[in-house]
């Protein structure tokens, strides 16, 4: 292998480490059920997007796909925060008018069940949508 296309390997290998690393940071400074659902919301959105880039932008964990914004999360006191920017949110409107909502964020309440298989499906939803903005 070309010394040059190995170091640059391993300089992007040591970004995606660091990067995970702050998200591990962030989501340490939280306890409980707070931590809980974090925790729960980072490896379902690995899970559903196994090649997803993962960092912190504008101070939460965020989640990138050929360069492109994916989902965001964040951790607060009374509920979780999830941003699937306004066309995840628009196209998901009817399950998710039971929540607290923003133009391009939902409140899930601490008190009140998680709704993974929704939140799945925005994710998958917002794959697809940023693939095919790349194919474009």
């Amino acid at each position: 292998m070309d010394v040059k296309l190995c170091t640059w390997k391993i300089i992007d290998l040591m970004k995606e480490t660091s990067l995970a690393l702050k998200v591990d940071a962030y989501i340490e400074d939280f306890s409980g059920e707070v931590k809980s659902r974090l925790i729960k919301l980072r490896d379902l959105i690995k899970e559903k997007v196994p090649e997803v880039e993962e960092g912190i932008s504008y101070g939460m964990p965020s989640y990138r796909l050929n360069g492109k914004a994916l989902v965001y999360f964040a951790g607060y006191k009374n509920h979780i925060g999830f941003y699937a920017t306004p066309t995840g949110h628009q196209k998901f409107s009817t399950k998710l008018k039971k929540y607290k909502q923003g133009k391009g964020s939902v409140q899930f309440p601490l008190d009140q069940e998680l709704p993974l298989d929704l939140i799945g499906e925005i994710v998958i939803f917002r794959k697809n949508e940023n693939l095919h903005k790349t194919k474009n």
